[in-house]
């Protein structure tokens, strides 16, 4: 077997955010940093931790509201368009109808 070609495994401290330190075995290096442990994880502790979310519900909810508004004059327009067609056709066919 060769030597030197495998990772260094040695004890690892591993730190929260939340302060919180375990160590275990890894080849990273003596100490790794994270941001979420079983200390802190709202799955973990029961506990849920409020993320502003009504920020992007409301961003949501405006930008479904503009959506519509837009859809609706879109139809009120294609509406009118059609509208005035029909009209310019009963013109049209008023007129044949007189002729003959």
């Amino acid at each position: 077997m060769k030597s030197d070609i495998h990772p260094k495994y040695q004890d690892t401290t591993f730190i929260c955010a939340c302060g919180a330190k375990y160590i275990a075995g890894s080849t990273i290096g003596e100490e790794f940093q994270t941001e979420i442990c079983s200390a802190c994880h709202p799955f973990y502790t029961g506990k849920q931790k409020l993320i502003d979310t009504s920020g992007r519900v409301d961003k949501f909810m405006a930008k479904m509201k503009k959506a519509q508004e837009i859809a609706s004059k879109k139809k009120s327009k294609k509406a009118k368009e059609e509208g005035e067609d029909s009209t310019e056709k009963t013109a049209e066919e008023n007129t044949e109808k007189a002729s003959e």
